[in-house]
């Protein structure tokens, strides 16, 4: 067996005998050694007590060596080429770690090579929620008076346009599944855990799971009190990213939310299905640093003639600015075009056979519907028997305008602003009339988010605080109501008022949260001006959080 060159290298720099020049080119190659076995201490290859193990037997031998030479008086001069120098340090190196790798040298409990390309993060939150709903609020039943209490009401009972679907979604007996007047309290759990993973040096991977629900896509709590049973833990993510190069990247699958924008048009919560591409500038040293990204989302397959496939695609170009070292700038411009969602008489009805196949594909779905986007009855105008089957009156075609700034003149205090403005160009009384027959009088394309906090960008230490206040104003048919901030009003649009807030880090990665909300109604929720009138909702909601983070 081929004996370990490290230790016999090392007895041998120890026991040489130095003379003249060559004393000095000796401790140079000795140094050389030990600097080596410093370096493998250092990554991790060698143990501090194998290191100094491998360094007192090589002492040893060279004292045992000096010994028998001072017996001897013949001078002897050793000379090592610069060649010989070299390989010697190239075979130490070679040797070290293949010795290292088969003896098992490595810091004890080190773990697999493998495992420094895949990172684990999670976080968990229990949060105390109560909505607060005013007495002056509209009941329940004022959102479709015509079918409450009539499990056999058709279309004709129902108000021809809603912005309420809670309203006029009823029960078997005839009785609104909807909440306008009744104080909510809830204990409510989220959990998250992710795995990322770098494939290579130009693929990564990611898969996050989380507790929620499968009918709704802007939220992650889990509602406590289910009589001691188990959770759903659920798909939130999963994708694939690409960078071929430094300044472009590819993502696949579910993805996060690929846009810079707030919680004005994309629930915090939200994920997409679909690809996004993004392309960026990545001089660190450039002040201006412009960025694009372009997506392509399904949100129904297609299913003829039952059902037409409905996309999402956008755009969006923008910049960061670097004003100077304490105030940093970030601009963003997106449209958004939302294809086949928009609703139209469907009239796949036969007055003596009744619907024919197919009746129904203009419906907005139930699993897509918050509140606050304008509904209108896609019903044949010759069934009378039929409930009512409601879909999107506009189309959707949003501008986003998006800016923040970051002031750190009072580092590591910050002051963060943020603004967001949404002009939807898809929103056409003309078109929804000849598209629908709904003669709309009113109805808003328009919604703005105005945030300013105080404090640390993000509390993530002991100490680290944030407070906020932000107004909104989202107009009826603005944005889709389903993909919207789902706290702000328990969801949806049509809808002002503010929002107030705090963080305060009691740990590292533990910390304390308060928020309350206040919004209104801003137009009418069900659209029948004959028969309904001047409705109101209020909702007041305040959450108390408990976050942890890993």
């Amino acid at each position: 067996m081929k004996k370990s060159l490290l230790p016999v290298a090392l007895a041998a720099l120890f026991a040489l005998p130095a003379h003249a020049s060559e004393a000095e080119t000796l401790d140079t190659l000795r140094q050389t050694t030990l600097n080596l076995i410093d370096a493998l201490v250092d990554t991790g290859v060698l143990t501090r007590e194998k290191a100094d193990a491998l360094v007192k037997a090589a002492e040893a031998k060279t004292a045992k060596a000096v010994a028998r030479a001072k017996k001897d008086t013949t001078v002897r001069v050793q000379y090592v080429p610069e060649s010989v120098k070299a390989e010697i340090r190239d075979q130490l190196k070679q040797e070290v770690l293949a010795q290292a790798r088969s003896e098992g040298w490595a810091t004890p409990n080190a773990i697999p090579e493998w495992t420094e390309r895949i990172k684990i993060e999670g976080d968990l939150r229990v949060r105390y929620q109560n909505d607060r709903f005013p007495a002056g609020n509209t009941p329940i039943g004022g959102f479709a008076p015509g079918a409450i209490g009539n499990p056999a009401a058709t279309n004709d009972d129902f108000p021809l346009g809603t912005r309420f679907p809670s309203g006029v979604d009823l029960d078997g007996n005839g009785f609104p599944n909807g909440n306008a007047s009744d104080d909510v309290n809830r204990l409510r759990l989220r959990a998250r855990l992710g795995v990322l993973a770098k494939i290579n040096d130009s693929v990564s991977a990611g898969l996050r799971f989380t507790t929620g629900n499968v009918t709704d896509r802007v939220s992650t709590n889990q509602t406590l009190g289910s009589g001691f049973n188990k959770y759903s833990f659920l798909v939130d993510r999963a994708y694939i990213k690409i960078d071929p190069v430094e300044w472009a990247s590819f993502t696949g699958g579910r993805v996060p939310n690929p846009w810079f924008a707030t919680d004005l048009v994309w629930d915090e919560d939200l994920n997409f299905d679909g690809i996004a591409v993004n392309l960026r500038n990545v001089t660190p040293t450039a002040t201006l640093r412009p960025f694009a990204t372009a997506g392509w989302f399904p949100l129904r397959a297609d299913n003829p003639p039952n059902a037409d496939k409905q996309w999402l695609a956008g755009a969006q170009i923008g910049t960061e600015f670097d004003w100077n070292s304490s105030i940093k700038l970030r601009f963003g411009l997106a449209k958004y075009h939302y294809s086949r969602i928009e609703a139209r008489t469907d009239n796949n009805y036969d007055a003596l056979n009744g619907p024919l196949q197919g009746y129904g594909r203009y419906e907005h779905s139930s699993a897509l519907r918050a509140k606050g986007n304008t509904l209108v009855q896609t019903n044949s105008a010759i069934d009378n028997t039929e409930a009512p089957i409601y879909g999107l009156a506009s189309k959707f075609e949003p501008w986003v305008l998006t800016a923040t700034a970051d002031l750190a003149h009072f580092d590591p205090v910050h002051v963060l602003l943020s603004a967001e403005y949404v002009k939807n160009t898809g929103f056409d009384r003309g078109d929804i009339q000849r598209r629908t027959g709904l003669a709309l009088t009113d109805g808003k394309d328009t919604a703005y988010h105005l945030r300013a906090a105080v404090g640390m960008p993000a509390v993530r230490l002991a100490n680290d605080w944030q407070v906020f206040a932000s107004y909104k104003y989202i107009g009826s048919d603005a944005v889709l109501d389903g993909f919207t901030d789902s706290d702000f009003g328990a969801g949806g649009t049509n809808l002002k008022g503010f929002v107030l807030g705090g963080s305060y880090g009691i740990y590292r990665d533990t910390a304390v949260g308060l928020r309350w909300y206040s919004a209104k109604n801003i137009q009418t929720m069900t659209y029948d001006p004959t028969a309904i009138t001047a409705q109101r909702y209020e909702v007041d909601t305040l959450m108390m959080d408990m976050n942890v983070r890993f």
